[in-house]
């Protein structure tokens, strides 16, 4: 049974950031043809993302490619990327399915995809590069940045991070739910945003009960803002996506809000007012902002994994901080500021109405797994992109798989 709103807004098993839920129960659309492989040596811009038929062997290839292709019949997943890269043993980079059910147009590791959630590890690195700077501190209250938080002089920039603030999360309100979907062209301010879960008590008290929460970041991207004098995105355009040479990686925002780079597949979700499954690709992300509106590639992400997991841009001593990862009632699951762990894989998954996403880099084999995909329709509760994590990592690394505790959502 698919789940009410305010169960998927927060159940945060390695959801993450489904943050919208449809009115009424339905089931994915599944694709009525037969998958179209494509291999990355045919259709990637970049040489040193080639990979070769038989990359990770045969005997694997061969079970991964049936594992990816029995999650997308089972999940009704129209198109789906995967890209794992084991250094000593060779990756695996394909794509199957289709990026758009009317044309039947093909599946590509080369295409832009919005990654929800995976903003959080943006918005979260910017912010952190403010602590190394000194120019503010995780124990700050949000109280000083930003006024009329509920319990703001309590609640902690850290809090914030590390999805224990307590506040109610915005996308959880029914009143956010309708009118977004009401309307998905329609663009919300931060502050619109936070109103609606303003009107709602507190959860918790700050630092006692992990709930995943877009507010949280929110709060955050003001706090950027706030600091800076700068628009969010610009800030993490300029402070991170520079820096980590990630040109194929955007925030839109501001009167570029729609902007969704070619090419890119069509996204299908059936979070809308009826339930019905719709074609999300240009519904407005504004209401994401800082926790959940950015746009990505495979190429991008295979480098951000590592970046991000291993601090690249920030201080060793932050670094450590935010992986000071704590446990969120959710078995084999841990948080820390912005990232979580998992079966020793560490990073962040993403889901917007009609794309999901996977980026996660494996410290102890130094191997990195990106999964792209055009629906966030779930299967029996479960993220589709998750399953094709769990899958992936059960045949490649067998001693660290993704979500393995497999809990109930």
């Amino acid at each position: 049974m698919r789940r009410t709103p305010s169960r998927r807004l927060l159940a945060a098993a390695l959801l993450m950031a489904s943050v919208l839920a449809p009115t009424a129960v339905t089931s994915a659309t599944a694709a009525t043809t037969t998958a179209t492989e494509v291999h990355t040596a045919s259709v990637n811009r970049h040489d040193h993302d080639h990979c070769s038929s038989t990359g990770l062997g045969h005997g694997v290839t061969a079970r991964l490619d049936k594992a990816i292709a029995d999650v997308r019949k089972a999940a009704a997943i129209p198109g789906v990327a995967v890209g794992l890269w084991m250094p000593g043993k060779g990756c695996y980079v394909r794509a199957t399915g289709v990026a758009d059910k009317v044309t039947r147009q093909p599946m590509s590791t080369d295409f832009y995809s919005r990654i929800g959630s995976e903003t959080k590890t943006f918005t979260v690195t910017a912010l952190l590069q403010l602590v190394d700077e000194r120019r503010i501190g995780l124990d700050d209250p949000i109280s000083r940045y930003v006024h009329g938080v509920p319990n703001g002089r309590h609640i902690t920039l850290r809090h914030l991070a590390e999805m224990r603030s307590g506040l109610f999360p915005y996308s959880a309100d029914a009143d956010f739910a309708h009118d977004l979907l009401s309307d998905p062209t329609r663009s919300f301010t931060p502050q619109e945003l936070l109103a609606y879960g303003y009107k709602h008590r507190n959860t918790a008290a700050p630092g006692k009960v992990f709930v995943y929460n877009n507010s949280n970041l929110v709060l955050l991207g003001l706090v950027i803002e706030k600091v800076t004098g700068h628009h969010v995105a610009d800030v993490i355009n300029r402070r991170v996506l520079r820096p980590a040479h990630l040109d194929q990686t955007l925030f839109p925002d501001g009167p570029n809000v729609r902007e969704f780079p070619e090419p890119h597949a069509h996204g299908y979700t059936n979070q809308t007012l009826t339930g019905a499954v719709a074609d999300s690709t240009d519904w407005n992300p504004s209401w994401g902002w800082s926790a959940g509106a950015m746009i990505s590639t495979m190429h991008d992400l295979r480098s951000w994994a590592k970046t991000v997991a291993t601090g690249e841009l920030l201080s060793p001593e932050t670094q450590k901080q935010r992986l000071k990862t704590l446990p969120t009632g959710f078995p084999g699951l841990t948080y820390g500021l912005g990232i979580f762990e998992t079966g020793g894989w560490i990073g962040h998954n993403g889901s917007i109405p009609g794309y999901e996403s996977v980026t996660v880099y494996l410290p102890a084999l130094k191997a990195t797994l990106v999964v792209l995909i055009n629906t966030d329709i779930t299967t029996g509760g479960q993220e589709p992109s998750t399953l094709l994590a769990r899958a992936v990592t059960k045949i490649a690394t067998p001693g660290h798989v993704y979500d393995g505790s497999a809990p109930t959502r």
